[in-house]
């Protein structure tokens, strides 16, 4: 068997992959700045935007799972013979180090006892980038299951997200502390500081590795009508679902958008399916995709890590929060946000124009 893998682009997984990294730079820069009083639910700008916001991680996620998958699943070897699994690794270790060092409070390793409990808690919390290391672990762990079990990819990886959605409203409601250190205890639960805890949130890689999978194993099915047509259908039917279930616990068909409770989870999956398949019904009339935004959507740890600097700081200098935090209007506000998408796309077509590229920071 061929260990060569076949890749060939795959249209709106590059619109998706761009589209969440630019809603992630927009999102986190009007996060910081936007000043309090012009943050309310009258504004039908802010509305449309704090909804968005919400299905930015949710988006990312599912398109991290299935863009890994699909690479993975390309690969016509067996799990011991992959050489994707190493490569994996490589970057779950990259991704949860790079995690760690973002939020390091000093810039000095010997200066720890320095450290107040405070920065401690910042520093063991867990964010993006941990989680989408230990998804990708995952993916590879149940994938091994699948092949060894026959049980085959879709029922492998629906079974793994349910283990991390279904859990989830209880264990938010647990004290994690109880049972774990801190460091570890963060992983279950938003309790202490986790901004992105297992529960649920590897559970949306887990389902987006279903879809890599399905487009690894079906080539072009991307192309078929039918499968945009049928991914929009199981996203209705799951906002839909949704609406009902929350209307039997709350009485009205309104979502409480708790990240932590069935409805929302639900409603994102729903939504991140509708979105899918809509981008791969416009996507199946366009040959070809600016150059751009491919390598926008390939170089998304490296924005991540920029614009997070930028934005908050390190151990070595303040971010633009210190100057700005939450005292801007909606226009500098905006304003800074469309610079800071278009310094990250500069950044990106430096590194590209000077052929400075690690594959460990793209995908």
């Amino acid at each position: 068997m061929s260990k060569v893998e076949k890749k060939q682009r795959i249209i709106f997984i590059d619109l998706l992959r761009a589209f969440a990294v630019i809603q992630m730079v927009q999102g986190h820069t009007v996060e910081v700045l936007l000043a309090n009083e012009f943050r309310t639910f009258d504004s039908l700008a802010y509305t449309i935007w704090h909804f968005m916001r919400g299905m930015t991680a949710p988006i990312f996620m599912f398109t991290s799972g299935t863009v890994f998958t699909y690479l993975f699943r390309l690969v016509n070897e067996p799990f011991e013979k992959n050489p994707r699994v190493i490569k994996g690794l490589k970057r779950f270790l990259l991704l949860i180090t790079i995690g760690y060092l973002l939020r390091f409070p000093t810039f000095n390793p010997f200066n720890i006892e320095f450290i107040t409990e405070e920065q401690l808690n910042i520093f063991y919390s867990v964010d993006v980038l941990h989680l989408i290391g230990f998804g990708l672990l995952f993916i590879m762990i149940f994938a091994f299951i699948s092949e060894k079990t026959k049980l085959g990819d879709t029922l492998t990886f629906f079974i793994a997200a349910m283990i991390f959605i279904v859990p989830t409203p209880y264990f938010d409601k647990m004290n994690w502390l109880l049972y774990f250190p801190k460091p570890i205890a963060n992983y279950f639960y938003q309790g202490s500081g986790s901004l992105f805890p297992l529960f649920p949130w590897a559970g949306y890689m887990l389902l987006g590795a279903i879809m890599g999978s399905k487009l690894a194993k079906t080539p072009n099915i991307f192309r078929n009508s039918n499968f945009s047509l049928s991914t929009i259908a199981i996203g209705l039917v799951l906002m839909i679902s949704s609406f009902i279930y929350d209307y039997f616990i709350y009485s009205n068909f309104k979502i409480h958008f708790d990240s932590y409770n069935y409805e929302t989870i639900v409603f994102r999956v729903g939504f991140v399916l509708i979105l899918t398949g809509l981008v791969s019904f416009i996507s199946q009339s366009i040959e070809s995709i600016p150059h751009i935004i491919i390598l926008v959507g390939r170089n998304t740890l490296l924005i991540y890590v920029a614009h997070l600097l930028i934005l908050y700081g390190s151990a070595i200098s303040p971010g633009i929060i210190v100057l700005w935090g939450h005292k801007l209007g909606p226009l500098s506000t905006v304003s800074i946000a469309i610079f800071m998408i278009i310094l990250m796309v500069l950044l990106v077509i430096l590194l590209s124009k000077l052929k400075i590229r690690n594959k460990q920071l793209v995908t």
